[in-house]
């Protein structure tokens, strides 16, 4: 693993920090906007009186921390593949450039000594038998602050709750008391809490370390402008039937679904992910800076 200088820096003076993680450059948005929206993340955490660090695999070496024009290559390479906690090993035994997914960057980012992380959404349980995403294992053994807008939207939320209560992990809701739906402000389902602030943020995750709690603590962002609930989840329905009915599986399954949502709503949950992500960006730099004080 090898720490950016500027990264170090700000950690050895306990200065805010963000992790950022890289598979929304690599896999989730399209070409050029998947850099555009990478250099907007870290600008709003800079906004926010905090240090931003990409994490990514650079040919077989972890990295804590990208330069622009790391992250530039990142974004132009094609080949780059995706890293969750099953298979990090052998992308760093082999050389290879993988962005890194949440499970990947809340263990790295740990290791690293972040405390504070942004990303879009997480991953959960599909609607697919036995298809879970190795993040809410993840969540369950890392403590980290997470802020996203709730678990990605093609995702069976009500089974992804379940789980992540019965791991443990901390469920926050920022200024709502209703689980944000990625796409849309909010759900049907409710969270167990509720904070006004980034400061009361901070004092939750200050409290889960008091009582020696592993588990992350996620705080639910809403997005502004958000799509409705139900119109999302008819698009999801059709496009896992599609998926079914082609026999589409396995890692090639979040893609296509994410494909077929967008040109199934004209590309507008593209405009509401691009917005989303920028928003945790900004929050978890806030929350960091609280952290820090």
């Amino acid at each position: 693993m090898r720490v950016a200088d500027y990264v170090a820096d700000a950690l050895a003076q306990e200065r805010p920090v963000v992790a950022l993680e890289s598979t929304v450059i690599t896999h989730g948005l399209a070409r050029p906007e998947n850099l555009e929206v990478a250099r907007a993340m870290v600008e709003a955490v800079r906004e926010a009186g905090a240090v931003p660090a990409v994490i990514a695999i650079l040919r077989g070496e972890v990295r804590v921390g990208l330069e622009e024009a790391e992250l530039e290559a990142l974004a132009a390479d094609e080949e780059a593949e995706k890293a969750s906690l099953w298979n990090l090993a052998a992308l760093v035994a082999s050389g290879r450039s993988a962005g890194t997914t949440v499970a990947a960057t809340a263990h790295l980012a740990r290791r690293a000594g972040i405390l504070v992380f942004a990303t879009g959404g997480i991953g959960g349980v599909h609607f697919s038998p036995f298809d879970e995403s190795a993040d809410l294992v993840a969540l369950s053994k890392t403590p980290i602050l997470v802020v996203s807008s709730g678990m990605k939207s093609i995702l069976d939320l009500e089974a992804t709750l379940e789980r992540l209560e019965t791991l443990g992990v901390a469920l926050v809701g920022y200024r709502t008391d209703r689980l944000p739906a990625f796409h849309s402000t909010e759900s049907p389902y409710s969270l167990p809490a509720r904070v006004e602030s980034p400061r009361e943020a901070a004092a939750v995750f200050r409290a889960q370390a008091a009582l020696g709690l592993s588990q992350a603590v996620l705080v639910f962002n809403p997005v502004s402008k958000g799509l409705p609930f139900e119109q999302v989840r008819a698009w999801v329905e059709a496009a896992n039937a599609e998926a079914k009915a082609r026999g589409i599986q396995g890692k090639a399954l979040t893609p296509f679904l994410l494909r077929r949502l967008a040109e199934q709503s004209g590309g507008a949950t593209d405009r509401v992910n691009r917005r989303l992500l920028v928003k945790n960006a900004r929050l978890a730099g806030e929350i960091a800076r609280a952290l820090a004080e």
